[in-house]
């Protein structure tokens, strides 16, 4: 009798442990490349998505007082994150990072935009991103139509809903505005196609122009400027036949950065100011005074597009309630709640915080009602008509598993 017998193992047993032995060495050969394969996709990009570095933003960023060593601040003390809310929100992220979510499909309507801009209108594509009409004119608000909200196109928050039309399906625009540089706000590829499909101007606070510089935006299409300063389009020599639109950058509460250093860039919010018209596109912002100085200088506005979510009392100072953007509205209608029409942006499409899906505009709704202040929430991709506001509309109830 062999050895092999002896010990119970056959020819048959060796050749199985030495198939099975090389098939494991091709399965952990596979799940490495196709580990590598994904850190590769993952990582890809990342450096060009980022944007400029500081030394090609501060040209421009040294020119403003608001910019001192190195970085850009807030008129209003403010801080990004709350002193002493490290422990909660550590337990937050843990407990609570999934409260966000949708609990169901939310509806999507396919955009029906007239040929001409009407006198006033606005089309909401998700989070911050409108199309706004108003005399005539169309500006397109802080377009992100990429899948994540991250210098990676595999991590980072994801869309809760797609984009309800495609870029290059825009009617023509007649100015682009930013508001900051966080990702959710500013996307690479969404300017980059708006490069390719569009003519328009972009309009950025300072410190913008480099990272659309860096990704081949021309320079007679970047604008840059600060707190308080204006341009009409007819100066930029792209005004209408007997109109004209001035933009005017005004002061927000917030930070901006798109990597580990802060505050390199400007952040913003706008308001359009046409021949009959006003509208205020707030961006992304705490509660500041700024409103009410904006409202005595600027408004009263017909319409206002204000945030009312990814809020915490992790960072009170930088992102504003729903109750706060109410009060907002009144205060950049010179105290009067009841004029104009507040329809709320960044909400519902991003998970950027530990509230509810849908808390934001439920809030938002009954201090509105309280308040006396006309609100129209629109659907992803629907027109609202300042002559045709839904009424009672209340789609988010209807959004479940």
């Amino acid at each position: 009798m062999n050895a092999e017998r002896d010990t119970g193992t056959t020819d048959i047993d060796v050749v199985r442990d030495r198939l099975t032995g090389a098939a494991r060495t091709v399965v952990g050969a596979v799940a490495g490349a196709v580990g590598i394969g994904w850190l590769v996709r993952a990582a890809w990009g990342i450096p060009s998505a980022m944007g400029a570095g500081i030394s090609a933003i501060q040209p421009t960023a040294t020119a403003s007082v608001r910019y001192r060593n190195r970085q850009f601040h807030n008129t209003e003390p403010s801080s990004q994150i709350a002193s002493g809310s490290g422990f909660s929100l550590l337990n937050s992220v843990l407990t609570k990072r999934n409260l966000g979510r949708a609990p169901g499909p939310i509806p999507l309507v396919t955009p029906e935009l007239p040929e001409q801009a009407a006198d006033l209108a606005v089309t909401w594509y998700g989070h911050a991103t409108a199309l706004v009409e108003i005399d005539g004119y169309r500006v397109l608000t802080d377009p992100v139509w990429s899948e994540r909200v991250s210098p990676s196109p595999l991590i980072g928050p994801a869309r809760q809903h797609p984009v309800p039309q495609r870029l290059d399906e825009l009617p023509p625009l007649d100015a682009v505005i930013i508001s900051h540089d966080h990702y959710d706000h500013l996307d690479r590829d969404t300017v980059q196609g708006l490069v390719a499909s569009q003519s328009a101007v972009f309009i950025v606070p300072l410190g913008i122009g480099a990272h659309l510089r860096h990704w081949q935006v021309p320079d007679e299409r970047i604008v840059e400027m600060d707190w308080g300063t204006s341009v009409s389009l007819s100066t930029l020599q792209r005004a209408h036949e007997g109109t004209d639109l001035t933009i005017t950058c005004t002061e927000a509460r917030h930070f901006s950065g798109r990597g580990l250093v802060r505050n390199t860039t400007l952040w913003a919010s706008w308001s359009l100011a046409g021949p009959r018209h006003r509208v205020y596109f707030g961006g992304d912002t705490g509660y500041t005074k700024a409103f009410s100085e904006a409202g005595a200088k600027l408004g009263p506005f017909d319409l206002t597009l204000l945030p009312i979510g990814a809020y915490d009392a992790a960072w009170p100072d930088v992102h504003m309630n729903p109750e706060e953007a109410v009060r907002a509205h009144a205060d950049l209608n010179l105290g009067n709640a009841a004029h104009g029409l507040l329809v709320p942006i960044h909400w519902a499409t991003f998970n950027l915080a530990f509230h509810g899906w849908s808390e934001p505009v439920q809030r938002m709704v009954a201090a509105a009602d309280a308040a006396g202040t006309a609100v129209a929430v629109p659907k992803p991709g629907q027109r609202i008509d300042r002559n045709g506001v839904p009424p009672g509309q209340t789609w988010w109830k209807d959004v479940s598993r």
